[in-house]
């Protein structure tokens, strides 16, 4: 069974940064994309930034497109999300989620929230105006 572990979150003023890390272990496979998730205040979710881990291709929404970094460190099995020039409009609970298995060279990024069946706990990060 997939297993997530969050750390990172916190307070940060508006243009700072924080950097979000999730360690994925016990995948049934070797191949598996790896989601940055964030719900606010609202119900709704949104897939913030994704990659696949079998290449490191990325995708980003266009809310954080050239402020966030989604990348990873094989060796350790870890997934980053590195965020900056944050606004007080990013504040919400972050997750990591997984999705296992291949993609193909047409891959859409899995910017749904949906595609992702194994989530992380989440973690919070407040942007103070």
């Amino acid at each position: 069974h997939v297993r997530l572990v969050e750390s990172g979150g916190g307070t940060v003023q508006t243009g700072g940064s924080l950097r979000l890390s999730c360690v994925v272990t016990e995948t049934a496979g070797n191949n598996y994309c790896v989601a940055w998730l964030r719900q606010g205040s609202g119900p709704e979710r949104e897939v913030v930034a994704s990659i696949y881990n079998g290449d490191g291709r990325t995708a980003y929404a266009d809310s954080v497109k050239g402020r966030f970094t989604i990348s990873q460190d094989t060796a350790k099995n870890t997934i980053y999300l590195q965020m900056n020039s944050l606004k007080p409009e990013d504040t919400a609970r972050y997750y990591c989620a997984v999705r296992e298995g291949r993609v193909g060279l047409l891959w859409d990024g899995f910017l749904v929230p949906e595609q992702y069946g194994h989530w992380a706990q989440g973690t919070q990060v407040t942007v103070s105006s």
